[in-house]
Order: structure tokens, then sequence, then C-alpha cells
């Protein structure tokens, strides 16, 4: 049978607005003494007091929402939410997804019906969407909310800047092909591009296909021969060109280079492994945890504000 808050004020001999202000905050209002007996009941009886009751009295409720872009992404971002939920939970706080690509009334309606305590988001919120989280009083936590450097800038210069290294001088940028949005490949060419012309290359040539032979050696087409260096939107488009290259008789590295992107189990299983980028996945969720607590204005926050790096990770495609 489970416990009711009248059962732990019977349990506590205190009254039930008394064991209600204690578990909503309001406890320096009660001696340490009541306080403590409250606890006690509470653990002995496995009491777990109501969330809406919680959300009613504070005008918010437990829930962070966050906002998944309707694009492709591989099992790294799963992993991140995974350990995000239970970190989350370890503070009282429950994590619940949603693919971000609703309208802004759509947002409103989730809002008004879950009084979430913050919103978070990996891509910028809108116009639209900032003014109405501002309006319903929710936190809003998105790359223009934390003091970050662009991580898609990042990949694409370091992947330039790595076979421009290794001296190769006619480079690609290869796309994920793919009927879903891509808030994550632009900054990334973009950036890849800007390394290029600061070593005075030419523009890399634009690649897209999907992850299917047919694409990748169209791909290999629209290179015309070989010497290209090829930055990759993630590994699966990396091993599509791998294996196009099998297909067509080409060297690895010799006649196509190839980096990718999220060092996934199957870069590392290639023939030659897939020189990829990779980062720490405890250190994205630490960073993205204290960007919340940070907005929540919760104890136990880190002084030290963790540093997401990626990183190369050389196998023998480059």
């Amino acid at each position: 049978m489970t416990a009711t808050s009248q059962d732990v004020a019977d349990r506590a001999g205190v009254s039930r607005s008394t064991v209600s202000q204690i578990l909503n905050g309001r406890e320096d209002h009660f001696t340490p003494e009541t306080r403590e007996r409250v606890r006690q009941a509470v653990a002995e009886l496995g009491y777990e007091p109501s969330a809406a009751g919680r959300a009613l009295v504070r005008g918010s409720s437990d829930l962070v929402i966050a906002l998944i872009p309707d694009t492709t992404f591989g099992g790294n971002l799963q992993d991140i939410y995974g350990a995000l939920t239970d970190e989350l939970s370890r503070r009282g706080l429950t994590l619940m997804l949603r693919l971000a690509t609703h309208p802004a009334t759509s947002l409103d309606r989730v809002i008004i019906g879950m009084k979430p305590r913050a919103i978070l988001s990996l891509t910028p919120f809108s116009d639209d969407e900032r003014r109405l989280l501002e309006r319903r009083g929710v936190q809003a936590i998105d790359p223009a909310s934390v003091s970050r450097p662009d991580t898609n800038s990042e990949i694409g210069t370091l992947q330039a800047r790595h076979l421009i290294d290794r001296g190769y001088q006619r480079l690609a940028f290869a796309h994920l092909r793919d009927a879903r949005s891509d808030p994550f490949g632009g900054p990334r060419e973009h950036a890849f591009t800007a390394e290029c012309r600061a070593h005075g290359l030419d523009d890399p040539l634009i690649l897209t296909l999907r992850i299917n032979a047919e694409d990748a050696t169209a791909a290999l087409d629209q290179l015309g021969e070989p010497g290209f260096a090829v930055g990759c939107y993630n590994d699966d488009v990396a091993t599509a060109l791998l294996h196009a290259a099998s297909l067509r008789g080409w060297r690895i590295p010799q006649d196509l280079a190839l980096v990718g992107m999220d060092h996934t189990p199957l870069s590392r299983l290639t023939t030659p492994p897939l020189t990829t980028m990779g980062y720490d996945m405890s250190a994205v969720t630490q960073a993205t945890i204290q960007s919340i607590l940070s907005h929540l204005d919760k104890e136990g926050i880190s002084e030290q504000r963790t540093e997401v790096h990626i990183q190369l990770i050389e196998g023998g495609t480059t």
C-alpha cells in the first residue's frame, strides 16, 4: 500500500500541513527535531511526494525537457542522454525527450500541461520559442545561453587541419543526404572551407550521399580521379566512401583519404580502421549538467567548468 502524507504526519506526530511545508522547502519555520522526525518518517514509510503537488506549490514541475533535432545521429547522443537522465535523477529532476520539429504553439501546450523547470536544446531556439519560454517563465538552455565554443565548427576545422597537415592539397567535404534537417553539417562544412582558404587551398568539393553503395560510388565519380582527402559528416559516411573505394580498387589512404566523426564502434572494424574525431561523453554529460544546474540555481555545481575537447583518433585512412 502506498504511503500518504497523512501517514507521514501520523508517524512523525505532526500535522499534514507541517509535512507539506517541510517537504516543499519551507523547513526553516520548524525546529531541527521536527524536520528530522518528518525525514525519518518519510524514509521509514518509503513515501514519495506527489509530483503534481510539488508543481502546484512551486509553480513548476521536476521535469527538464530536452528538444532533440529531427536529424540523423549515431548512438553517442543516445548514450549522452542516458547518462544525463541518470545524473538529473540523482538531483531530483526528470529528463523528458521531445522532437524539436513541432511549432512553438505545440511547445506551448507542453509547457502549460507539464510546467517544466527548464527546456534544453542542442540547437539555438527560434525567436518565437525564446519569446514563448520567457513569457512562461521557463529556463531556456541552448548553445547561445552557454559560453562554450561552437563544437560543430571545431569539428570541421580540425578535420581540415589534420588533412592539410598530412600534406593533402585536394580536399572535399561529404554530407549525409537525409530527408530530415541537418543543423550540424552546415557549420562543419563552413569551418572546413575556412580552414582550406586559410592555407591557400581551393574550396573543398562538396559531396552529398546516402549510406549505400550507389551514392558512395557516385560521390567518387564527382571527385573524378584519385588523390582527394575527404572530411566526412560522420563515420557512416566515411565507411560508405571506404566501401566505394574498395569497389573501384582505390588504395586507402594513397588514392583516397578519409576522416570521419563520432568514433563509433564501426569505425574500429573497417579495413583499414577509420581515422575519426571523438570526444569524452562523460565530459559532455557533465558540462550539460553544469549548464542546467547553473540556470536552475541548484546546489552542487562544480566551480570549475567542464571543457569538452574534440580529439583526433588516428586510424589508417589518412
